[in-house]
């Protein structure tokens, strides 16, 4: 058999093969992100059915010092990147975890993790929490210190099968000289907050965090505990900055899959 043909078999099937890598990593990122809703599970169990807390400090100084995956030794971006990296042993879902770490997506994405870069997510695994839906009572009590101290019981959650609970994330930082870095929240398209008369208003104009990295899916962990690869719909990002970096929603425009109520 000719070079040429040899060369010839070997572009047709370069494509199978790299959808066949692509899916097996997909895989065991649904594994991993698995282990990580039953892990909230089972902190739910131990604390009377409230769910870990996705940052129950993030009022305090620069974002706080504690998360759903670590705790850290700065509460503000140091310039030192030792002390703004998360402990996962220190993490409240260590228990459930093995060694305390969360497993991280087998997906090679390349984040920038200097800690002085503003890169002080890591640690997540490249995994996000629903901070607002799952991960805290923004829905009841509003953007306050109060509501991000606490999670939702599971007994609030009306429908689990339809409320994202985790799902693979990133954030675009930077600019004009963007890079992406590890973001352990999976943003919903609006803000939350109260609306000073005890409800809960909606606004436009929140960032995304969804990163639609396997084979433009992404993984998601729902909080009845299926998982899913979900395709992307929609983004608030410049174009070119999508094409580079997939980072966007899936579903409709607005908050239902990441609303309790």
């Amino acid at each position: 058999m000719s070079v040429a043909i040899l060369g010839l078999l070997m572009a047709m099937l370069l494509p199978s093969l790299t959808r066949a890598k692509g899916l097996a990593r997909q895989v065991v990122c649904k594994s991993n992100i698995r282990q990580l809703a039953m892990a909230n599970d089972h902190y739910a169990v131990d604390y009377g059915g409230q769910y870990v807390a996705a940052a129950p400090d993030i009022f305090e100084g620069f974002g706080g010092r504690r998360r759903w995956h670590g705790v850290r030794q700065s509460a503000r971006v140091d310039p030192d990147p030792a002390k703004n990296a998360f402990d996962p042993a220190r993490g409240p879902l260590r228990n459930s975890l093995g060694d305390g770490k969360v497993k991280e997506c087998p997906e090679i994405v390349g984040f920038v993790t200097d800690g002085a870069a503003n890169a002080f997510e890591a640690s997540c695994g490249g995994y996000g929490y629903n901070s607002v839906g799952v991960g805290s009572r923004t829905y009841l009590l509003g953007n306050t210190p109060e509501a991000a101290a606490a999670g939702m019981r599971d007994d609030e959650i009306r429908q689990p099968g339809r409320t994202v609970m985790f799902a693979d994330a990133a954030f675009v930082q930077g600019f004009p000289s963007r890079y992406l870095t590890e973001y352990s929240f999976c943003e919903p398209p609006r803000f939350v907050m109260g609306d000073g008369r005890g409800g809960i208003v909606e606004a436009p104009g929140a960032a995304p965090s969804i990163h639609f990295r396997h084979l433009d899916r992404a993984v998601v962990a729902w909080a009845d505990g299926h998982v899913t690869a979900e395709d992307y719909a929609f983004t608030t990002l410049e174009p070119e900055v999508l094409a580079q970096y997939r980072i966007g929603w899936f579903g409709p425009e607005d908050n239902s899959l990441f609303d309790p109520r």
